[in-house]
């Protein structure tokens, strides 16, 4: 099944899937084990970042070939694509579903940008994400003033044929100073207008009650980041500090349960 109509199915019974962002082997591993181990499915993601430190060819075969050895279902996923050449170079190497993220743009240009990655992506029969409003990076603030309104999502969808979109209500990329406050409201509006199945980005820290109503109000694919590197880091710290062990072969094993039981815990609690 392809992601845009896996996406699609979701939406329509009120569910949502979680999408893990992974950084090398571990991180991959703890993904993968942690959807393993509750039977769901998964989206893998690779940021421009990640692709620059793994390499594009190295990574797609590492997830593809993981994907395939672990048995469960799953897509790999560009996140924040910042080109069309960078979205280009993911179709060409494999990837299932693709991001442009043209928000900080002008509509009229987020517009035009991926209404173009919509026509590349249709000969690969890839899945694309867009996004629309504006939604925090790590350490900036985030106020409504940025928030995606209903009316600017029906044009975007309508114009650009995007399978899914990335909506600003409340959610930041990276962690909260201050408990997170999602408009649900917005989202139901949002819901109600347009039919592309919607994406909560910046998943990470966000209570799962709020997770929760966010699904039920029409968010289908949740985002994280954050957390799986923030347990894997610390438990590695931990795990060197107590020892004096140089076979990393030893040491991150127990990293990467941490962040498999991250990924299990979150999935477990999205699936409710």
């Amino acid at each position: 099944m392809k992601l845009q109509e896996k996406l699609l199915e979701l939406s329509k019974e009120k569910k949502a899937i979680l999408a893990a962002n992974f950084y090398n082997l571990e991180t991959l591993q703890a993904v993968l084990g942690g959807a393993r181990e509750e039977g769901k499915p998964i989206i893998l993601q690779l940021s421009e970042n990640s692709i620059n430190y793994i390499g594009l060819v190295q990574a797609t075969k590492m997830a593809k070939t993981a994907l395939e050895l672990s048995g469960v279902e799953g897509w790999l996923h560009l996140d924040h694509g910042g080109s069309i050449d960078l979205v280009q170079r993911c179709l060409d190497a494999g990837f299932d579903s693709v991001m442009i993220d043209a928000s900080e743009q002008t509509i009229e240009e987020n517009i035009r940008v991926s209404k173009e990655v919509v026509r590349r992506a249709e000969a690969y029969g890839a899945n694309v994400e867009a996004e629309l409003g504006y939604i925090a990076k790590l350490n900036q603030n985030q106020d409504n003033s940025g928030f995606t309104q209903p009316e600017d999502a029906k044009r975007f969808t309508e114009e650009t044929g995007v399978n899914a979109l990335a909506v600003s209500i409340g959610s930041a990329h990276g962690f909260y100073k201050q408990e997170p406050k999602l408009d649900i409201q917005l989202l139901k509006k949002i819901r109600s207008t347009v039919d592309t199945p919607l994406v909560l980005h910046g998943g990470s820290g966000i209570p799962e009650a709020t997770l929760l109503d966010a699904i039920r109000s029409g968010i289908t694919k949740i985002n994280l980041a954050t957390e799986t590197k923030n347990a894997f880091m610390r438990q590695l710290k931990k795990e060197l500090i107590g020892t004096d062990e140089i076979d990393l072969r030893i040491v991150f094993p127990k990293a990467t349960a941490k962040a498999q039981e991250l990924i299990r815990n979150k999935i477990r609690a999205i699936s409710q």
